[in-house]
């Protein structure tokens, strides 16, 4: 069970309902359908009889009951408690504060469960230097031993962590006799390597507690863990870059139906906007090369051993052309057995 970290976390913010995602279907011709926080899962298709092999020698245990392992760290406020409550709900046995050192006991204790700790989740509050150097020893030891393991990666900016822990009145933990933003900029320093070394990384600066949770599930709520998946986020350029994209898309080198008046009330899920869009001279060719050159990235993740990828699709506001490429794209990596969620950051804020 968690322990509740007393922090503030994303759902301390209100919520923006400006924000909008669409749920998709993954077969075709099914319209979608719009709910509150829209997020869209294209369900992957999944090899029978797939089996990872562990290492670990546990006396008495079959190899198949070592327990799947994610560790959830990132920076304090930026919304550890509520990813970790999320997995909680999805039926993880999850560990709150657990140090670093402790984590190769915790799976091997989970592996002697007999599978009934089929899967476990560590929240890792790193708060210094000797922390991280035991966690960075303790993923050293799992690697060793062939431990399949996922690191999620929670981040948030350096306004959006002030406004939390001020509207609390609680200093950071790493701030000493300093300011917040002197935490917060070493606790950054200090958890640099573990972000690169991420599987996942959520930035909540915009996410309040339905849309992160909403993001958790798109990732872990599945039964069988398909291949791949992916979220394709629409966004604003005026509004900045996703800072979480792994991949970014500018789809400003086409017309901007905000300058058609009959489209301009509507948004790229109209369909009379995509078609405006799309039958622009290049849009279809771009999208098919595209999805193509995604194809070959996605092969390439997959024997790298990543399992998760940001595509970030942007206009000039992120309400046309980036939300119909969004859907448009989706559905392409849909197709190719990716399960895909689409996010559109920045639709509705004008």
């Amino acid at each position: 069970m968690t322990e509740h970290e007393k922090r503030p976390e994303p759902h301390e913010r209100p919520e923006r309902p400006e924000e909008q995602h669409r749920e998709h279907t993954a077969e075709r011709g099914q319209a979608p359908s719009a709910v509150g926080d829209h997020a869209s899962q294209h369900p992957a298709p999944q090899e029978d009889g797939a089996h990872v092999s562990t290492g670990i020698e546990t006396a008495g245990v079959p190899e198949a009951a070592i327990p799947e392992l994610v560790i959830i760290s990132g920076m304090s406020g930026a919304g550890r408690s509520t990813a970790a409550k999320c997995l909680e709900d999805l039926g993880w046995f999850v560990v709150d504060n657990l140090p670093p050192a402790l984590i190769p006991t915790m799976v091997e204790l989970g592996a002697r469960s007999q599978g009934n700790v089929a899967r476990i989740a560590v929240v890792v509050d790193v708060r210094g230097r000797r922390f991280f150097d035991n966690l960075r020893d303790s993923l050293a030891d799992l690697e060793t031993k062939n431990v399949t393991r996922r690191i999620v990666f929670l981040e948030s900016s350096d306004d959006a962590l002030v406004r939390r822990f001020e509207s609390v009145r609680r200093p950071h933990p790493l701030q000493g006799d300093g300011r917040i933003v002197d935490g917060i900029a070493a606790e950054r320093e200090l958890l640099r390597e573990l972000r690169g070394d991420a599987d996942l990384v959520i930035d909540t600066s915009s996410l309040n507690v339905h849309e992160l949770r909403a993001k958790m599930d798109a990732q872990f709520a599945g039964e069988e863990e398909p291949e791949l998946r992916a979220t394709v986020m629409s966004f604003g350029f005026k509004y900045g870059l996703p800072v979480d994209a792994d991949l970014v898309v500018d789809m400003r080198f086409l017309p901007n139906p905000h300058w058609v008046p009959e489209l301009r009330p509507y948004t790229g899920l109209n369909e009379e906007v995509s078609a405006y869009v799309f039958n622009q001279p290049g849009a279809k060719e771009f999208l098919d090369r595209y999805a193509e050159l995604l194809q070959l990235i996605a092969a390439g993740y997959r024997r790298e051993g990543k399992r998760y990828v940001t595509i970030a699709v942007g206009c000039t506001g992120g309400k046309h052309r980036s939300v119909a490429t969004s859907e448009k794209l989706a559905a392409r990596l849909a197709s190719q057995g990716v399960e895909t969620v689409v996010v559109h950051r920045d639709m509705g804020r004008e």
